[in-house]
């Protein structure tokens, strides 16, 4: 849509969201140097928490209607650092369910991130991780389709345009993953990010979607997963790096994003930004399988924001994150390139993968450090009694 046409807005309006904008892009922490977005400085983990906090505080807001009557029933389900016992813990992988209990303490949990969490794109699998010593929650992992152009990830493989497209398939992108207190502070969110490369889930993954068809090209999923990919919450990871299992690196860091997004919108001003978008622009990148509307939420965002008089480039909020990949086969990136029909999977079990946790991370940690059993699942409550 052409800036002329800025005109058929009202004027009024059209100034008072772009004030508020950049008010609420003062207030999450950002300077404002022209058209730019500068964030505070990438190594201040707690800086860039802040930046988040409004988005945060928005989703728990929005999501209170719906999960506050479920919260005790939920927090039933975190421990009380008393009720951990470090050499007793049994880690159980449960696959959620749509509409199940296990899909409300999933919504429930993410709602503790520091950062917004997606929902996951297109296929989705997720899990919840429950100690069956207590039957208390350890942590949660997701996976969603993966985005087509990541130039880290891609470069590591090493594919051409071609390749990808048939086997991206054969990819998942691990959008939200964690342990939940007490569990965290005894290290285990090492343990759900092993367990994310387990046997069980590349298991799950070909029964969920083999012989599946693809929704765009309508061919008939491998099943087969090669490959996981994940980005940091805060530029470098502490979850991540020297992440072993028997010696060898698990997580392999390949680069870092642009800095690129739009979780700065998300704290209600999305949506006035949305409702505009959808009267005044034209969609242009979209799919006849998809149906109508806009591909992602950046093209939106670089489309509207010229209407109110705020720049494109407003979508580049300069918090680089580190980009990780996990290989799940020998062989994966000469697979995904085409080059071998036979992929050679890592036999990682969840019994294996947990009993190396225990001994090099678990134990160790107990032994040094017991704050972990003051905790108080209450200070978990997102919302006051009433």
């Amino acid at each position: 849509m052409a800036l002329d046409e800025v005109s058929s807005i009202d004027e009024m309006n059209q100034d008072q969201l772009r004030g508020k904008i950049l008010e609420s892009l003062r207030e999450q922490g950002f300077e404002i140097r022209g058209d730019a977005l500068v964030p505070p400085d990438p190594t201040d983990k707690e800086g860039i928490r802040q930046l988040h906090a409004e988005a945060v505080r928005h989703r728990i807001a929005k999501a209170k209607p719906s999960l506050k009557r479920h919260e005790d029933r939920l927090l039933g389900f975190i421990a009380a650092g008393s009720e951990v016992v470090p050499n007793s813990i049994c880690p159980r992988l449960v696959l959620v369910q749509s509409g199940s209990e296990a899909e409300l303490l999933f919504r429930y949990v993410c709602l503790h991130w520091s950062i917004p969490v997606s929902a996951g794109y297109g296929r989705r699998l997720r899990f919840l991780v429950f100690d069956d010593s207590n039957g208390k929650l350890i942590g949660l992992f997701g996976l969603g389709d993966p985005v087509f152009s990541l130039g880290p990830r891609d470069q590591w493989i090493g594919w051409g345009s071609s390749q990808k497209k048939e086997r991206l398939q054969s990819v998942m992108d691990l959008f939200v993953l964690g342990a939940v207190p007490p569990y965290s502070q005894l290290l285990c969110g090492k343990l759900i990010a092993l367990l994310a490369t387990s046997r069980e889930v590349q298991q799950a993954f070909r029964q969920k979607y083999h012989g599946k068809r693809s929704l765009i090209s309508g061919k008939a999923l491998d099943g087969r997963l090669a490959l996981l990919t994940t980005i940091s919450a805060l530029g470098r990871s502490s979850l991540y790096n020297r992440l072993t299992y028997r010696g060898e690196l698990v997580f392999r860091s390949v680069g870092f994003t642009r800095g690129s997004g739009e979780f700065q919108f998300s704290n209600g001003l999305y949506e006035d930004l949305r409702r505009l978008a959808v009267e005044h622009c034209q969609a242009t990148a979209k799919h006849v399988r998809w149906g109508n509307g806009f591909r992602n939420r950046r093209e939106l965002l670089r489309k509207v924001l010229p209407l109110i008089g705020l720049s494109r480039e407003l979508v580049y909020h300069g918090v680089q994150r580190e980009i990780f990949v996990a290989p799940l086969a020998s062989n994966a990136a000469a697979f995904l390139r085409g080059e071998s029909h036979r992929l050679t999977s890592y036999d990682r079990t969840a019994d294996d993968l947990f009993a190396w946790f225990k001994e090099r991370w678990l134990l160790p940690r107990a032994a040094r450090d017991d704050a972990y059993r003051g905790f108080d699942p209450e200070t978990y409550r997102l919302w006051r009694l009433s």
